[in-house]
């Protein structure tokens, strides 16, 4: 599978928590990259767009059901690699804890970001 991978021109798994599986689920169900106006259409195809859950002065937000599951499964175990050892997104997710944020919270913050990186690193491979 990583042969494949390669072969059509991929970087992704040079991305810290991505192997072969996910680069090749990310290659067939994104297609063409182009397809989405932004990165926001891209979080939010993937399920990883927060979604408001605020009640008066408190302000929150849930987790969205909605998206590609699979794909939100593949930037969860990215997320989850990346919190067992030092790296940037373990670096981030405490910068979340320590700014007051629930480790939910923090890690539907996380997995937004990670979906940022997963869709830059998609579009430059596509140019």
């Amino acid at each position: 599978m990583r042969q494949l991978v390669t072969e059509r021109g991929s970087t992704r798994t040079d991305l810290h928590g991505i192997g072969p599986a996910g680069a090749a689920r990310l290659l067939a169900d994104v297609g063409d990259i182009h397809r989405f106006r932004d990165r926001d259409r891209f979080v939010s195809w993937n399920g990883t767009a927060p979604l408001d859950a605020s009640s008066g002065q408190q302000q929150r937000h849930r987790l969205s059901r909605a998206g590609n599951r699979k794909i939100n499964r593949v930037l969860h175990t990215m997320a989850i690699v990346q919190l067992r050892r030092p790296s940037a997104g373990r670096t981030y997710y405490d910068r979340r804890r320590a700014a007051g944020k629930t480790s939910m919270e923090a890690m539907r913050a996380l997995k937004r970001r990670l979906s940022n990186v997963v869709y830059a690193r998609i579009l430059a491979d596509q140019q």
